[in-house]
């Protein structure tokens, strides 16, 4: 699989198969993104990958805290940002719609989009879960070093026929994973991604997910 091959067959995967995943790959992966870019070569990135009696204990850990819902999130930076707006919203909006209607969920189905909620926590099933943190000192560049890292990890995976899903949401019970796992408290926790074997049959699978045309996000000058 080429690199154009990696990123227009990569998509965010709600629906794994029961297949565990090599740990020689994982590591393999992880290695080689080890060349990521990132400024002054700080390589800002930690991790700890979670599978078998780890995973299921932090999962059903966080199934003890969904029924409280607000009460018991506690991010430690806001996911989204409250001023969202104009075609950025509208992407956000578009794009959660379109899950829900490839799986027949109505918005007044309150009860079965939670459901599709906590499945999140649950990592859609896959078999591994990558745990991203960082150092709280660190600014929106060294930010920005885990997201190319990230890219990085995301395509070397596919090159693999590995699915993945960077999942934010988990930040937002960031203090019942420090609960079970073991993030230095002078980290910040940034995102989990679920690995493994997408089922691409699945309608959460299989949905369309537009992206904005070129021009209304590249000026072009000087050409």
């Amino acid at each position: 699989m080429n690199v154009t091959q990696a990123v227009t067959s990569r998509r965010s995967i709600r629906a794994f198969l029961d297949k565990p995943v090599d740990p020689a790959v994982l590591r393999r992966v992880l290695e080689t993104a080890q060349n990521a870019p990132s400024g002054g070569n700080t390589q800002p990135w930690n991790a700890v990958m979670v599978t078998g009696e780890p995973l299921a204990r932090l999962t059903a850990h966080v199934a003890e805290a969904i029924p409280q819902g607000l009460a018991a999130y506690s991010a430690e930076y806001p996911i989204y940002p409250a001023e969202l707006e104009g075609r950025y919203a509208a992407s956000r909006f578009g794009v959660g719609e379109a899950m829900y209607a490839a799986l027949e969920i109505p918005r007044e189905d309150k009860a079965g989009r939670m459901g599709v909620f906590a499945n999140n926590f649950r990592a859609f099933g896959a078999p591994v879960l990558m745990l991203v943190h960082t150092p709280r000192y660190m600014g929106l560049p060294q930010w920005s070093d885990i997201g190319m890292w990230l890219q990085t990890v995301l395509l070397l995976l596919r090159e693999e026929g590995l699915d993945s899903c960077a999942q934010e949401a988990w930040a937002v019970y960031q203090k019942q994973i420090r609960e079970v796992v073991a993030i230095p408290d002078d980290h910040i926790f940034f995102c989990g991604v679920a690995i493994g074997w997408g089922d691409r049959e699945a309608a959460v699978n299989s949905f369309p997910v537009p992206r904005e045309p070129l021009d209304n996000v590249v000026r072009w000058e000087g050409f």
